[in-house]
């Protein structure tokens, strides 16, 4: 019969109770022990309701403390030579010192999953970087499973995946690496066998990737190599459509292939036709990156046109691992009850999944109470008047051709912003936030559950926000910000004042080792009833005469970090909320807030996998962040700031974005980005970050002096900022006291040796 299985799981629990004991262990609050115990009785957990669900092979070793590339890393011996640790007696200390770093240390970097807003740890390969099979804590969790009466599937991000996702630090080519990667992964195949594992999950999503021949032609040598093991191996591709790569694929020595049929569904023609018998094919054929209940009718369709041609060997899965999504929407008992019944989280997917394989074995007529109903809901989101607003079509269709562009050019802006701002050479800024404090976050939960007063909420907030500004003040930052301490996530808080956005209690997914974010779920047109932020800028302002820069999410990352209906072009949601930012641009302008930043750290990330498609998407993309702060003055000036991402392919885009200046991340890479903005010759002015905001460690005035000097080398000093790598949210008052004052210290030395290098 055909069978059911998943590609992995939520990691952090249905409350975030991984995030807390990670966060309780880093303080030192419980002991490593404990952390562990807390952590297996989580996965166990996750286990037993997956089989409950009617998972009949469970993944395993998809559960990461912090991250899963991380942990492909120690099972094959390959961490970073820099940190001097042996993945063989690696402990937790050294585990989480690679993720974040310690005072000797920097963090390994960090960078998006593919498309998703997932953040992986990046591998660093050098010639001789050593590999060994080291698969301890894999087996381990495969005996837990057995244990438990769990068939397991353990999980493996794929050794090409792996060396893709890597750089070398030694201008070496990561490629040469793959026949001794490979024996160590065949090391610990060969252990699951051993442990009587009989299926293995691959994961090789960069087969969805327009990759260069060579990389194309190592996959047949690695994973013959990996034939040689005694299980059998299922390879998992997923975010992208591989029907390209059909010949290479059911060439390789493996047992099965899944395939994302929600985000390619053609790609199942192609591979139907003349597949091996008996080899198992894997069809994704429910959403596990988005929340909207399935449409069950169609998703049988697909499975039946392949049971005709599989029989047996047809599995059933999600379309890529559920880490990226929500855990149970049961637990969204105050969530409109209509809404609420268009949305299915992981729990109801896999539910979902054990419903059609009913309708495959037995026939339509089995679940035709289910399939009725899921016609029903599909029919009532497409009909809902809550989900068309025809003012904002109206808008839309209004638009005058050149719209989004600027008055004049930027020399011309540049000129007139100086003539105000009066700002001195390396004028230094922050990202926008400082630090959510606790007693930030009990006022806001107070609030929220009607424990405090809206006045004294607000009152409470400004006394946070004057707090904010002393100690900008204090520690001589040119352009101020008001430190959002009445937000509570980058999306959520713009969504929850706009239309056709609705909002979870608990819909967490992880976006990298104990953050977690609560995306909104973009279900309908998108307008702005009422101001947003002017409100509180123009207050900030009030306190300060330094210029205090208004903060907004722009439009692609509004987009991306949001669940976006599933029922209407990407690129036309994208523009109605570039134009309900444009009303609170033109507002916080009107407010005499005349810096405004327009986040957009996930327009690289929203980059289709397949370079054809690029075009089209970065075109609308600019088009919605121009738009967003069309018809300002001249002298107003538009900040915006990503993070990361790799930019160095799509640098004409970030160009044609024509914001007037862009901060970037880039302490983790060592201004490694920074060679790419100089040989493109980027003409406005920009920030790249001086040190990491994401690891505990406080900055030394000589790092930081070492990376503004390395910008400087490459960046004109008139068109250079300091600031640091992203918001400081994280982080506590004295570290970013003590970090942005050596980050001070280090601009004004380095203002004293240009001023006297001008003067001789």
């Amino acid at each position: 019969m055909s069978t059911v299985h998943n590609l992995g799981f939520p990691r952090v629990g249905a409350r975030r109770e991984l995030k807390f004991w990670l966060e309780s262990y880093w303080k030192g609050e419980i002991a490593a022990d404990e952390l562990l115990n807390h952590a297996r009785i989580l996965r166990e957990k996750h286990w037993l309701l997956q089989r409950g669900a009617g998972v009949e092979r469970v993944p395993v070793g998809d559960a990461a403390l912090y991250d899963h590339v991380l942990d492909a890393l120690v099972l094959v011996g390959a961490l970073p030579k820099r940190f001097g640790l042996d993945a063989a007696s690696l402990d937790l200390k050294g585990y989480f010192t690679l993720a974040r770093g310690d005072a000797t240390h920097h963090a390994m970097e960090m960078t998006k999953w593919f498309d998703t807003n997932y953040h992986y740890l990046v591998p660093e390969w050098r010639a001789d970087t050593a590999f060994f099979a080291n698969p301890a804590r894999l087996v381990a969790e495969v005996r837990e499973a057995r244990a438990l009466g769990v068939a397991a599937k353990p999980v493996l991000v794929g050794p090409l995946t792996l060396l893709w996702l890597g750089k070398a630090k030694d201008g070496s080519a990561p490629l040469e690496l793959a026949p001794r990667l490979a024996e160590a992964y065949a090391g610990v195949l060969d252990a699951l066998a051993a442990e009587g594992v009989d299926w293995v999950q691959i994961d090789e999503p960069i087969l969805a990737l327009d990759l260069p021949a060579e990389w194309l032609a190592a996959f047949a040598p690695v994973y013959q190599t990996l034939a040689e093991a005694k299980v059998k191996l299922l390879l998992a591709t997923y975010f992208g459509g591989v029907a390209d790569k059909r010949e290479l694929i059911a060439a390789l020595p493996v047992a099965g292939v899944h395939l994302d049929l929600v985000r390619a569904p053609e790609q199942l023609d192609a591979f139907l036709p003349g597949w091996p018998a008996n080899r198992v094919l894997s069809a994704g054929v429910i959403d596990g990156r988005n929340v909207w209940r399935a449409d069950l009718s169609a998703a049988l369709g697909q499975l039946e046109a392949a049971r005709a041609t599989l029989g047996d060997a047809l599995w059933i899965a999600p379309s890529c691992s559920l880490l990226h999504s929500p855990l149970d929407v049961a637990q969204e008992t105050e969530l409109d009850v209509e809404l609420k019944s268009w949305l299915a989280f992981a729990v109801q997917k896999l539910n979902e999944l054990k419903l059609l394989k009913r309708g495959v074995v037995h026939g339509r007529g089995d679940i035709a109470n289910e399939l009725s109903a899921s016609d029903f809901v599909q029919q009532s989101r497409r009909n809902s008047p809550r989900v068309h607003r025809p003012e904002v079509a109206a808008r839309l269709a209004s638009l005058a051709p050149g719209a989004d562009r600027r008055d004049s050019a930027y020399p011309a802006r540049a000129a007139k912003q100086a003539a105000w701002l009066k700002l001195p050479l390396l004028p230094t800024t922050t990202i926008g936030s400082f630090p959510q404090t606790a007693a930030i976050r009990a006022a806001r939960a107070a609030f929220r559950r009607g424990e405090l007063a809206e006045a004294d909420y607000q009152a409470a907030m400004r006394e946070e926000i004057a707090l904010a500004v002393r100690e900008q003040e204090a520690l001589g930052i040119d352009v101020l910000v008001h430190g959002e301490a009445e937000r509570n996530d980058m999306v959520e808080y713009f969504g929850e004042q706009l239309t056709g956005y609705l909002f979870t209690r608990h819909g967490w997914v992880q976006s990298y080792g104990s953050r977690c974010v609560k995306p909104p779920v973009i279900y309908g047109d998108v307008a702005r009833p009422h101001p947003m932020t002017v409100a509180w800028s123009a207050y900030a302002q009030s306190l300060t005469d330094k210029p205090m820069k208004g903060m907004l999410t722009g439009p692609v990352t509004m987009l991306q970090w949001s669940f976006v209906r599933d029922d209407a072009p990407r690129s036309l949601v994208c523009k109605q909320l570039a134009l309900a930012l444009n009303d609170e641009v033109l507002d916080l302008e009107a407010a005499g807030i005349r810096v405004i930043q327009i986040d957009e750290p996930a327009l690289r990330e929203g980059l289709p996998l397949k370079r054809a498609d690029w075009d089209a998407y970065l075109a609308w993309a600019g088009e919605a962040f121009r738009l967003s702060s069309a018809g300002v003055d001249d002298a107003t000036q538009i900040h915006t700031h990503m993070c990361y991402s790799e930019f160095n392919d799509i640098l004409p885009a970030i160009a044609a974005l024509d914001a007037d200046v862009i901060t970037i991340e880039t302490s983790r890479s060592d201004m490694e980005l920074l060679s790419a903005f100089a040989d493109f010759a980027y003409p406005n002015e920009i920030g790249p970050g001086v040190y990491d905001i994401h690891s505990p460690r406080i900055p030394a005035e000589e790092e930081i002096e070492r990376l503004l000097a390395k910008a400087l080398a490459v960046i004109p000093a008139r068109r250079l900022w300091v600031n640091p790598d992203c918001g400081l949210k994280t982080r506590g008052w004295p570290e970013v006291k003590a970090a942005l004052a050596n980050m001070m210290a280090v601009t004004r030395r380095l203002r004293e040796k240009l001023a006297e290098s001008v003067v001789v």
